[in-house]
């Protein structure tokens, strides 16, 4: 019989962030963005995010290497022009692929939070969640629905459900909060006990 894996407790030590290279149309979304980098780095929590200077991306790390906090980039090789790799950032991992920026982010947080964003945030958000729903880890994901900037992405996961495609229990792998201290709050005590078997990912 294989080894039973066991669950180890965590602190949080890292959060990966997921959000746009583009602004966005609300100057709130940069604001929750610039409160982001700073809480963390106020809480002595690393900043792991998608390794690039322009839009929210920028700003959070900015806003954490301003604050004093540690970042941590993570960005394809096919981006670095694209997206504009952030100077300022000391530990920058280029990959070859998204998939591989996805596991190095995974493998290094303890939770991940999703701020306002577009294709790439959807699609980083519903791998992670995809593989918390096949048990391959028990991270929280919070989604951060900065002046309902997600309530259709909420209906959607809802709809999931709604129409059989879903488990409620699944849908419940995602929790929405209002703004980043909520997602703070709720992060620390959810993260106990994780298991994470990277390698199978």
């Amino acid at each position: 019989m294989p080894e039973e894996k066991k669950l180890m407790p965590v602190t949080l030590s890292a959060v990966a962030v997921f959000c746009g290279s583009r602004f966005g149309n609300n100057p709130l979304y940069r604001q929750a963005a610039q409160k982001t980098g700073q809480v963390l780095a106020e809480q002595g929590i690393r900043l792991i995010y998608g390794g690039g200077a322009h839009g929210l991306m920028g700003v959070v790390a900015d806003a954490a290497l301003t604050a004093g906090g540690a970042v941590t980039g993570v960005i394809p090789d096919f981006l670095e022009t694209r997206e504009k790799m952030h100077e300022g950032v000391a530990e920058l991992i280029v990959v070859d692929s998204m998939h591989a920026r996805k596991q190095i982010m995974f493998a290094r947080a303890d939770a991940f939070w999703i701020l306002p964003g577009g294709f790439g945030t959807f699609d980083e958000m519903m791998e992670i969640l995809t593989w918390k729903q096949l048990g391959q880890h028990g991270k929280p994901i919070i989604l951060v629905n900065v002046e309902h900037w997600a309530d259709h992405v909420i209906a959607m996961l809802d709809a999931a459900v709604a129409q059989g495609f879903a488990e409620p229990v699944s849908r419940a792998m995602i929790h929405t909060v209002p703004d980043i201290e909520t997602a703070l709050a709720f992060s620390q005590p959810q993260i106990a006990q994780q298991k994470v078997p990277a390698g199978q990912l």
